[in-house]
């Protein structure tokens, strides 16, 4: 296929982002240079007296501690192993991937995403992709190697351009990925990041901060994204496409008669679970109510992590069982294990990230830093919409160079968390921003870690297709995708509505 001579210049900039990106260090050497560098920042301000009024206790200081010192270096080796057991995302990604794992590997995550896109009417295709793949965060390898091929299968025999429904599905899970009816892991993952974060300026207010902290704002993007999703689609990229002319004919695959029986029994147990775990909840005096007359105080939103492992484990044993894809105890454990060996790479992560994050907010670095750039932001007079926008440029850009949501938090949120709560934010909006931000450019960016794999499955229909086909064809959706969430953001913001439950976007 070849290019839009139009878009020359953008596909010689996206190479060079390409190039560059190539060449950077694995995320896990990234934090330990990072780590190195802030014990030897640390001394070097330590040494020059560096130091800002507390934001807390008008009228102390905060001096920036020598973490090359005496007392520093053994805090360095003490502070290893609990610094890496105490990483707040740690376990909570751990425990919420045990019932994810067992939804994905039963089965069951991909038989309702097949469900759900083969079940509709031809004149709805396009949007039960693009909803399917936002959906599919739920687990994102599910949505990248099941519902991304799919999209293309289906449109193909529906007589429409394959690369189209590709487009679509791919737009819908990468593009789409903050966004969810349901809390996934992502929401603990970035959660516990931004507690650990906001302590450093307000430990009692971080303690508060539960994980749906963005949930009503994600509840309403999955229509918006499923919406202009559809309409770039179906107005751009097929119509930009053409006819497909290629020789490749697919035959759909449909649910066999017990994938829809092990649907339907898993349904059910969602139902039940769901319901199980409202009466812990809902009635006064409930356990998970703990006494609280304001439900959003509740004990509740503090146990979203075990609530996630099991509403995702007991519908995923169900489907398993009645799909015979587990047949006893060693299966499940079998599929547990398995689900935990997939994340040895997070947990070597998770390590070097940790003592970066601990290193960061003992040295004192993280104040020093808020002051000075909560200092700086008022002297530009950056405030509202331009300091929004420009966090999302920022945040944007970086993630074409660094394709993990996690990794990219790590390394930002100590430092724009406090910014912003001292320009009077709060960490649950900084956080909600940062997630538009990250998943808006998702989908042009050649480092993200499946970009390959959706090349590939695209060269299937068009020998052709390389990195630029791909980036033109995505530009549109990152560009709509971008522009209808910041105009949804920005309709938030001046409504007053929360955010989440307990959630605003003015700190106090």
């Amino acid at each position: 296929m070849k290019q839009n001579k139009d878009n020359g210049w953008i596909m010689k900039m996206l190479n060079v982002i390409e190039r560059v990106g190539n060449k950077l260090p694995d995320p896990v050497t990234l934090f330990f240079l990072f780590s190195i560098i802030v014990v030897i920042l640390s001394a070097v301000f330590s040494t020059i007296g560096l130091k800002v009024e507390d934001p807390i206790n008008a009228g102390e200081m905060v001096e920036v501690k020598n973490l090359l010192s005496s007392e520093g270096i053994r805090y360095l080796f003490e502070s290893a192993v609990t610094n890496f057991t105490g990483f707040a995302p740690l376990g909570t990604v751990l425990v919420t991937m045990l019932g994810i794992g067992i939804a994905e590997r039963s089965g069951l995550i991909s038989a309702s995403l097949r469900g759900l896109v083969t079940s509709v009417p031809r004149s709805l295709m396009t949007a039960a992709l693009v909803f399917g793949g936002v959906m599919s965060s739920m687990a994102a390898d599910a949505g990248y190697v099941v519902l991304t091929p799919l999209g293309a299968v289906l449109f193909a025999g529906l007589g429409r351009h394959p690369l189209a429904g590709l487009a679509a599905a791919f737009a819908g899970v990468s593009g789409g990925f903050s966004a969810n009816l349901l809390l996934t892991s992502l929401d603990p993952l970035l959660g516990g990041l931004t507690q650990d974060a906001a302590s450093i300026i307000n430990p009692e207010y971080a303690s508060n901060i539960n994980y749906a902290m963005n949930y009503y704002f994600m509840i309403v993007s999955v229509f918006l994204i499923t919406i202009i999703g559809t309409l770039v689609t179906d107005k751009i990229v097929e119509p930009r496409l053409g006819t497909y002319q290629g020789d490749v004919k697919e035959e759909v695959d449909y649910l066999k008669p017990e994938e829809k029986k092990g649907l339907w029994a898993a349904l059910l147990a969602f139902i039940v679970t769901g319901v199980a775990i409202a009466l812990l909840v809902i009635p006064s005096g409930g356990p998970l109510r703990g006494g609280e007359e304001n439900i959003i105080n509740a004990p509740f939103f503090h146990t979203l992590v075990p609530i996630i492992l099991i509403m995702f484990f007991i519908p995923g044993l169900v489907y398993g069982i009645i799909t015979k894809s587990i047949k006893n105890d060693k299966d499940v454990a079998s599929q547990l294990s398995e689900t935990m060996a997939t994340m040895g790479a997070y947990i070597v992560l998770a390590f070097v990230a940790a003592q970066f994050v601990a290193y960061f907010n003992e040295s004192k670095l993280g104040t020093v830093l808020a002051v000075k750039g909560a200092e700086f932001i008022d002297a530009t007079g950056f405030k509202g919409i331009p300091l929004i926008l420009t966090f999302i440029i920022v945040s944007g850009f970086i993630n074409l160079f660094i394709g993990s949501a996690s990794a990219k938090w790590a390394i930002m949120a100590p430092v724009f968390v406090p910014m912003m709560m001292l320009s009077g934010y709060t960490p649950e909006f900084t956080q909600l921003v940062y997630r538009i931000a990250d998943s808006t450019t998702n989908v042009i960016s050649p480092l993200m870690p499946y970009f390959a794999i959706v090349i590939a499955f695209a060269q299937k229909y068009d020998k052709k297709v390389g990195i630029g086909t791909l980036i033109s064809t995505m530009l549109p959706y990152s560009i709509a995708f971008t522009i209808g969430w910041v105009v949804l953001l920005i309709i938030w913001m001046y409504s007053g509505l929360p955010i989440g439950p307990g959630s605003g976007i003015t700190y106090p």
